[in-house]
């Protein structure tokens, strides 16, 4: 039997969701999760051919409707224009998984200048274009939302190897508090997620590889996490339940960053 109070504190029906970065894994993941939960979801990534087959995908299991639109984060025009396509499709995004990401570890004598650009712009710079893209049509249209940033633990601790990774995280995590300072008086609220080790296309190599089962095996949880795992934290987030929370980073790892920090 359906318990009519959850689902009401947690329902996104009537809403508009954005995800960029909506290829594959985790933005595949809160894709499908956000038209589960009764919005409408604008999928936007480089790879649209995979956003298309997951559009329909959603479409057919969730009875949403599901647009997938060109999404270079780094490219500010391809941004406008992904949002410009969202309203004029299905409305307004007051909901946006700011998400698009990418990692290169390298040790920090290593990384060459280019691969530092690479990172700050697709994982810093991209979110800044998404975030203030999103919260610049909410506020014109006149819509309270929530706009999600994917951070990551290693925002909130440190490893080696990944320098610009988690610089570039930890500065999503810092954005993040000051735009819901400054966005908290449009209702609009801005929270980070910070996940821990979940396997996706960006990690899986490492992941499986000896060193990488090592590692994990050294976590409290001693397992990489599943990606539905960090599917409540999302909803709580997009959702009216959440309608007092701004500015927080919530990590998301079987208490890996406790054991960094």
């Amino acid at each position: 039997m359906t318990n009519e109070y959850v689902s009401s504190l947690f329902s996104l029906e009537g809403q508009v969701a954005l995800v960029s970065g909506a290829s594959s894994g985790i933005g595949a993941e809160f894709a499908f999760a956000l038209a589960r939960a009764g919005a409408d979801v604008v999928l936007g990534a480089r790879r649209t051919d995979k956003t298309e087959a997951l559009a329909t995908k959603i479409m057919a299991e969730t009875g949403r409707k599901a647009v997938a639109v060109p999404l270079d984060v780094k490219d500010r025009a391809t941004v406008v224009a992904a949002f410009d396509t969202a309203e004029e499709t299905v409305g307004t995004p007051t909901i946006v998984c700011n998400n698009a990401g990418i990692g290169n570890p390298a040790w920090a004598l290593e990384e060459t200048e280019e691969q530092w650009d690479a990172m700050m712009d697709t994982n810093l710079k991209g979110m800044w274009f998404v975030g203030t893209e999103a919260a610049r049509r909410m506020i014109a249209a006149g819509k309270k939302g929530s706009i999600i940033n994917t951070a990551s633990v290693l925002g909130l601790g440190a490893s080696p190897k990944a320098l610009s990774y988690a610089t570039s995280k930890a500065a999503v995590v810092q954005m993040t508090r000051v735009m819901a300072l400054e966005w908290q008086r449009n209702g609009i609220r801005v929270n980070s997620l910070c996940p821990g080790y979940f396997v996706t296309e960006i990690n899986d190599y490492y992941l499986d590889s000896k060193q990488g089962a090592e590692m994990l095996r050294k976590t409290p949880g001693k397992r990489a996490g599943n990606l539905e795992e960090l599917v409540p934290a999302l909803v709580m987030f997009a959702s009216p339940a959440s309608g007092f929370t701004t500015g927080t980073a919530l990590p998301v790892d079987g208490g890996h960053s406790i054991q960094l920090i």
